[in-house]
């Protein structure tokens, strides 16, 4: 056993037992090695080899047979073949999921799938669950949208046995870090979040705030962008200026931050905003204040939903490809399933973002 003296031995243990179940070492059906026979083997005792068994169990990679001893797992649901994908979004009835989801369908019903449909409210819990009932489905792949997918996973366990199983899957719209060699589609939001900040500093705009989200990558990308225009332009970051928000707190916390900014007597001329709900917020926001966008604060939004095109106020926001990003996930997909290799190139797909320019921003 490999030594690892960050983890405790039955963990490491637990770790290289199932890296020979995922990797196909042992299959579904096979019967492992008695726990003398792992406890020689691995040089540790029956003690470290029980509770590394143990946790195996309780996710699901082994049963154990009494009398008989100790397998590798069949797969709950049937075999490949049974023409549903299944599709995860954090969210069904928000502005930009129809779309997206109308453009999945597009593609798969042209090739004879049907869509198990699931939403986690961007609930790590629920993303779970969701996860947990797909593994029990008859299913020959997986479209997800992670759920705060800047934090961590705790999860992994779930996707490692979607690999076992070899179910494909396809991330949309962000992944985790400890997966980012898995195939995924996203928008160029690094580039996006450039644009829009960009554009306001050639009006002549300097103190610009940034609204983000802090518990996805979007969030992560569109401020790098914003940063990445300021830097160009010679404008120092005031982290003072930038509100970080969570999911949880989306409809409270960036309008409530503004207000306290404003009323301390500081008011930006500009403010990049993560998307356009949270530019409707700001709108609001601003006008309880008395100030009037574009003449007293620019504002620009990203997605341009239909929020962009027809508020009070046209936004100047980022395009926002919806049905085309959820038909390249399809169609990634589709070539998994049909075991198209995916070599380093083409395993991340990206859209680059294109700004589009209204009423919601002026030279000054």
């Amino acid at each position: 056993m490999a030594e690892d003296s960050g983890k405790t031995k039955y963990y490491v243990l637990m770790e290289e037992l199932k890296h020979d179940i995922v990797s196909g070492k042992w299959k579904p059906g096979d019967r492992l090695p008695s726990e003398n026979e792992l406890s020689a083997s691995c040089h540790v005792s029956r003690h470290t080899v029980r509770k590394a068994l143990s946790i195996l169990e309780q996710e699901g990679f082994i049963v154990a047979e009494h009398g008989r001893g100790t397998f590798v797992s069949r797969k709950a649901g049937g075999q490949k073949g049974s023409g549903n994908i299944a599709v995860i979004t954090t969210y069904l009835s928000d502005y930009i999921f129809p779309r997206l989801i109308q453009g999945i369908d597009s593609v798969l019903t042209a090739n004879g799938y049907s869509i198990i449909l699931k939403n986690t409210g961007n609930s790590r819990l629920k993303e779970s669950r969701c996860l947990e009932e797909i593994l029990e489905k008859d299913v020959d792949g997986l479209i997800i949208e992670p759920s705060k997918s800047e934090i961590v996973c705790a999860h992994k366990g779930l996707y490692d046995k979607l690999d076992f199983y070899q179910i494909p899957y396809v991330f949309i719209q962000g992944y985790y870090t400890s997966m980012k060699s898995k195939p995924h589609i996203l928008m160029d939001d690094y580039e996006g979040g450039y644009l829009v900040t960009k554009y306001l500093i050639d009006l002549g705009h300097k103190d610009i705030m940034g609204i983000f989200k802090a518990d996805d990558s979007q969030g992560r990308e569109r401020h790098k962008g914003y940063v990445k225009a300021l830097q160009e332009a010679g404008i120092s970051y005031d982290p003072d200026i930038v509100i970080w928000f969570h999911t949880e707190d989306r409809t409270i916390k960036p309008a409530q931050v503004l207000g306290y900014v404003i009323d301390e007597g500081r008011i930006p001329t500009g403010i990049v905003c993560y998307n356009d709900q949270i530019a409707l917020e700001v709108l609001n926001a601003l006008g309880k204040k008395g100030l009037s966008v574009p003449e007293d604060v620019s504002v620009t939004g990203y997605d341009n939903s239909f929020i962009a095109e027809n508020g009070s106020v046209k936004l100047t926001t980022i395009a926002h490809p919806q049905e085309r990003l959820g038909a390249m996930a399809a169609e990634l997909l589709l070539e998994m399933i049909q075991g198209v290799p995916m070599e380093e190139s083409r395993v991340e797909r990206v859209l680059k973002p294109e700004l589009v320019i209204r009423d919601s921003c002026r030279k000054i």
